[in-house]
């Protein structure tokens, strides 16, 4: 049984300062938003109408909401494969609405037990190229998401595991139409980075790759799902599954890893405590590290919230802030998040509100800081926190779900980049999680990095599952956004629009994307907020234009009911009763 973690709402210290009252340039906010989708009893929002559908279904034979996402995660492996899958880790929220809980866990991969600090150095002792190292058994870690999943339905589950996998292994042997989504990454990759069974199920003989509508079969995925179905997890982590798991990431050509079927045997899901934030009265939870998200997230919030943003939305003034604390709490995250098995994390420092007070007081409301870096929180013990060198992608997906009984399920899954490693066993992708780690072990000062690749250590993650309860402690949003780091800026986007401009979860999902880290300030590159950019230059930022493409999936609760957002820069769904 998972220990149970009791949500209190707490007093915040709140600071008095004037509304920020400009009004809002002409220009567009966002793209047109998909439909708001309402419901009455249960909702799910997931990254592919087949996987929503799977879901439903889950939800409309009586299942709880971790039936739901576990169908739809199956699902998500057969048709989204770029971006999620068995092969990969999650992070996960559940809401036990009867006794009142909210409970996150842990199923991040791990680096394997001959995994050194020097992983991904050459001989030289210098980085290895990314795409190099992404695309081997190198970046393989030991899956997590099938053990978390287990560990959350052992607990909430009210059908039984088999049941969950039925369409997925129906659609895997009758086939898929290929989406345009999966058809337009596949025309933007290189079929010479997959190995070679990945290569011929994404591409044919001529290395076309496959195209939309184009009905992909996997029945080799159909028979993993049936075996781990009827088995549990112990058919995926020992046996004849591991083992080939093992073979291919030692044998891989490109470059061979250490993963062994020991390192998949021992692998454990682990219930973790929440991070949770006072807002404007609310309460915003995330998952706390080795997820870097909750406590960014948090951060962020912590030092804006003495301001009142409420104007209009995207105001210049205040976006100007939000980006300008995202700065600061992105230094703070490079330096002191990772693995909190390995090193000791200073959560309740960086969250201190004398710490915060000082990160606010950085801030010029009329001009950007030149440079930002991290701070020293209150109890920092004296550990490995050099400057961080990690970089990372982001091939993620978001489950939100809300089930008859009020009990909910926020799910960020992820196999790294697209198509992870991009190497194919017993028809799933494996992923390339390792490539999390900071590729260097220690700063140019000679100092660890907290970030650092150590056997068994789980890498830095910004997926960031995120529930919102409201002031009288009930479960108010549900959502979570694909994204890699700029998870963090889009999920932070969305509370904003939902909380201080009052925007439904349609509308949220699709406001503009903009956010800020420690390397600049990022907005979408559509003309239509060529406005924004410009306000934000003016104030000294370094504005840099590029497409961020979000996932977000959010579930509003209301007195009438429940309303979904998908978010329109992707295939994703909102479908309930």
């Amino acid at each position: 049984m998972s220990p149970r973690i009791l949500i209190v709402l707490t007093a915040f210290f709140f600071l008095t300062s004037p509304a920020l009252a400009l009004d809002m340039p002409e220009g567009e906010s966002g793209l047109t938003p998909k439909p708001l989708v309402k419901a009455k009893e249960h909702m799910i929002v997931a990254a592919h109408p087949l996987a929503a559908e799977a879901g439903l279904e889950m939800l409309r034979k009586g299942g709880a909401a971790i039936d739901a996402g576990i169908a739809a995660q199956m699902v998500l492996t057969l048709v989204e494969p770029q971006s999620s899958g068995i092969g990969g880790g999650a992070f996960m929220l559940y809401w036990d609405a009867a006794a009142q809980t909210l409970t996150s866990y842990d199923g991040r991969e791990t680096a394997p037990a001959g995994a050194t600090p020097e992983l991904f150095l050459d001989a030289d002792g210098e980085p290895l190229p990314r795409d190099e190292a992404m695309h081997s058994g190198l970046s393989v870690g030991v899956p997590g998401v099938l053990a978390a999943l287990k560990l959350v339905h052992d607990e909430y589950g009210k059908l039984p595991w088999e049941e969950l996998f039925q369409p997925a292994i129906k659609l895997a042997r009758a086939g898929f139409s290929v989406s345009p989504r999966l058809a337009t990454v596949l025309r933007e990759t290189d079929p010479n980075s997959f190995a070679p069974s990945a290569r011929a199920y994404f591409f044919d003989e001529n290395d076309r790759p496959r195209q939309t509508g184009y009905i992909l079969e996997n029945p080799e995925l159909a028979d993993t799902f049936e075996s781990i179905a009827r088995n549990g997890p112990d058919a995926f982590y020992e046996g004849a599954i591991a083992e080939d798991i093992a073979k291919t990431v030692q044998n891989d050509p490109r470059k061979p890893g250490t993963l062994s079927t020991d390192d998949l045997a021992h692998y454990n899901a682990e219930p973790r405590r929440p991070v949770c934030m006072p807002y404007r009265g609310r309460s915003v939870c995330g998952a706390g590290p080795p997820s870097s998200g909750a406590v960014a997230v948090s951060q962020v919030l912590g030092i804006v919230e003495p301001f009142d943003l409420r104007a209009t939305p995207l105001n210049p003034e205040a976006v100007h802030l939000i980006v300008e604390a995202e700065r600061l709490a992105f230094a703070d995250r490079a330096r002191y998040l990772a693995d909190p098995g390995f090193v000791p994390v200073p959560v309740t420092g960086l969250l201190d509100k004398d710490y915060l007070a000082g990160r606010r007081a950085l801030i010029d409301p009329a001009r950007a800081q030149k440079t930002v870096t991290a701070g020293t929180p209150p109890v920092v013990p004296p550990s490995a926190f050099g400057r961080d060198h990690t970089k990372e992608k982001g091939g993620t997906s978001q489950v939100s779900v809300v089930d008859r009984w009020g009990e909910a399920f926020s799910l960020t899954t992820s196999i790294e980049s697209a198509f992870g490693a991009r190497t194919m066993v017993r028809g799933f992708l494996l992923n390339n999680q390792l490539t999390d780690f900071s590729f260097l072990p220690k700063d140019e000062d000679g100092t660890a990095i907290a970030n650092r690749v150590e056997p068994g250590k789980r890498p830095r993650s910004s997926m960031d599952p995120t529930i919102i309860f409201g002031p009288d402690g009930a479960l108010e949003y549900v959502l979570g956004s694909p994204g890699g780091p700029a998870i963090i800026l889009f999920n932070l986007k969305t509370i904003f629009a939902l909380i201080d401009w009052n925007l439904d979860v349609a509308e949220a999902a699709a406001l503009v994307n903009f956010g800020g880290t420690a390397h600049g300030v990022f907005l979408e590159t559509d003309a239509r907020w060529d406005w924004l950019a410009g306000a934000l230059t003016a104030k000294g930022h370094d504005v840099k234009r590029m497409p961020m493409t979000s996932g977000l999936h959010v579930i509003a609760v209301t007195p009438d009911g429940l309303e979904g957002g998908a978010d329109p820069r992707r295939e994703g769904v909102a479908l309930g009763d």
